[in-house]
């Protein structure tokens, strides 16, 4: 491979220039090695940060960071492959219905999931509530749960997107995290890597997502959507509502103990309508003609998910972790909840110990808030609202301090807006 000056290629991109595919093969491949320093990576993730890469450096930087590690192989499997890859939320539960009801009806779920990190929960996270319930699996037995049970939720090996490991930890320190050609790099070199053939993308937008506005989430999930295109995925995104958090709970047993909820046949209805949306998709995706709501209301889908968390070491009938401590906090006013802050519920359950300042920051199992009504309902001065569980007690405040306006009470009626907003699919 050709050898390049660092300094000249982030002049280049510095003054609005195009780097060539080898130049952008050399500089991942040399960052990756060490070679180019992480001061030099930080000058050329600003200067991408504010002119971008084109449709044609995009797709070779994507390759790039995938050939930097391994390739995951499902053709062995009896059906095919679909999965799921949500931009985060809060109360964003959604994966843990959505990969035993995907795989209920007959395509493989392989969902590798992170861990939360702010006010954004992480999968993993909420699922090792479970008593026994393990996150780490090699590739033989992630081969042998998605062919016996057909899904497996577990931590993505060091081996994919190496690359993406430190470019990641650098884009976080140097506030260059939401360029969206590295967002769009960075979660796609992942799942292509992956091995999948079906991907389905859940792009959030509002108060409580990663983007703020419709416009730059739909840009995201447009360019997401043309990379696993180009790489030869099925790939569909919905851009999906998150001003207000989804469900009734944000943290990690109480989501878990909601999620389960919807798998019986119950639970809050945004989250049971974006889980089938997701599901549809999905199997559709993966050229399987079935319905995932006669899946949810036959059982198979239960089914499966005690299946699943049993083959990772976890017990289906364990109680879930509750909290030393659980302080409520009232309605302020009567009358009719206009709006519901998702950030303000995600900072509220971060601070209490769901989630993490720092990757290797420990999280509670117990921690998290619930809430009772949502926008629409109407509540009374004085009845309870929210409950903040923790295991240490000194967080109620500054979660309480989170909640302060959280919740706009009025006189006139209100509806939940729509959870999808935009379903985005190659031309």
């Amino acid at each position: 491979m050709s050898t390049f000056d660092v300094v000249d290629l982030i002049r280049t991109k510095r003054d609005g220039g195009v780097l060539s595919d080898d130049e952008i093969r050399w500089l991942i491949d040399a960052y990756t090695a060490g070679t180019v320093g992480d001061e030099q990576m930080a000058a050329m993730a600003m200067a991408i940060f504010f002119h971008g890469l084109d449709a044609r450096e995009l797709p070779t930087w994507t390759t790039a960071m995938i050939e930097t590690g391994e390739r995951m192989d499902f053709s062995s499997l009896s059906r095919p492959t679909a999965d799921k890859h949500s931009t985060g939320g809060v109360g964003d539960k959604i994966t843990l219905p959505l990969a035993p009801i995907v795989a209920a009806c007959g395509v493989a779920v392989p969902q590798l999931s992170g861990r939360g990190l702010g006010h954004t929960g992480g999968t993993l996270d909420k699922l090792e509530a479970i008593p026994g319930w393990r996150a780490d699996l090699d590739n033989a037995a992630m081969l042998r749960q998605l062919e016996e049970v057909g899904a497996v939720i577990c931590a993505a090996g060091s081996g994919l997107a190496p690359a993406d490991k430190k470019l990641y930890a650098l884009r976080d320190v140097t506030g260059t995290v939401e360029a969206i050609p590295l967002i769009a790099s960075s979660i796609m070199s992942k799942k292509i890597a992956e091995g999948t053939g079906a991907l389905v993308l859940d792009v959030k937008t509002g108060a409580g997502a990663f983007m703020k506005t419709r416009e730059r989430s739909a840009e995201l999930a447009r360019t997401m959507v043309e990379l696993g295109t180009a790489a030869g995925v099925t790939t569909v995104a919905l851009v999906t509502a998150m001003d207000a958090p989804l469900g009734r709970s944000a943290g990690n047993a109480v989501e878990v103990a909601e999620s389960v909820e919807v798998l019986a046949g119950g639970g809050p209805a945004d989250v049971v309508e974006l889980t089938l949306a997701l599901a549809a998709e999905m199997l559709a995706a993966a050229g399987v003609d079935a319905d995932p709501a006669a899946a949810l209301a036959s059982g198979r889908a239960m089914d499966t998910w005690r299946a699943m968390i049993r083959a990772q070491g976890g017990d289906p009938d364990a109680p879930l972790p509750t909290p030393k401590h659980v302080e409520v906090v009232t309605a302020p006013a009567s009358g009719v909840i206009q709006s519901l802050d998702a950030l303000a519920v995600g900072v509220a359950a971060w601070r209490l110990g769901a989630g993490r300042a720092r990757k290797e920051d420990p999280v509670q199992d117990a921690a998290g808030v619930t809430w009772t009504a949502g926008v629409g309902d109407t509540v009374t001065q004085g009845q309870p609202l929210f409950e903040l569980h923790t295991d240490t007690p000194e967080r109620i405040d500054r979660a309480r301090e989170a909640l302060a306006d959280a919740v706009v009470i009025g006189a006139d009626a209100a509806e939940p807006g729509p959870v999808v907003l935009e379903r985005i699919a190659a031309p």
